[in-house]
């Protein structure tokens, strides 16, 4: 009964993450249906025998906001994984820098800040990439919540992946 499921919303997409017991309530209530089970887990009953889910989906469409993921130093870290995007050196000292300087337009955005060590800030300077002659490893977005719940760890269930678009 120990472990996390993935909620789906019912066009498949990830909704949010449950515990078993409550995912087997669904389940048992036809409010969802399993979509993978674990490796032949079992819970069993007096009257009913049920495999333990991994994904299951809700059968009706909830029509919700995603979660709003703040911008911050720690998220801007967490979905770079701590890795210089210019250079891609890991277990230096980081900065956040702006692709796009302050001073030329550049916001304080997804698109525009980017995980970066301090050589690589200090030789890009206040200069875009290009005019520094530097190029980004990848281009910044906005991370969804599940980049951000499973950037530091790994992921619970590998057969969340195909789900979670990571």
């Amino acid at each position: 009964m120990k472990g996390k499921v993935l909620v789906l919303n019912q066009n498949y997409e990830p909704l949010s993450l449950c515990t078993v017991k409550r995912a087997i309530v669904l389940l048992i209530l036809n409010k969802a249906e399993c979509v993978i089970e674990r490796n032949g887990k079992k819970i069993r009953s007096q009257y009913i025998e049920i495999n333990v889910p991994s994904v299951i989906r809700i059968k009706r469409f909830v029509n919700y906001r995603p979660y709003n993921v703040p911008l911050n130093k720690r998220n801007i870290m967490k979905r770079d994984k701590y890795t210089c995007q210019y250079c891609g050196r890991k277990g230096v000292e980081l900065t956040i820098d702006h692709v796009i300087p302050r001073d030329k337009g550049g916001r304080d955005t997804w698109q525009n800040l980017v995980t970066c060590c301090k050589d690589c800030n200090a030789k890009k300077g206040n200069r875009t990439p290009r005019e520094a002659g530097m190029k980004l490893l990848k281009k910044p977005r906005k991370p969804t919540y599940f980049h951000i719940l499973f950037s530091e760890e790994e992921i619970p269930d590998e057969n969340w992946k195909p789900f979670l678009f990571l």
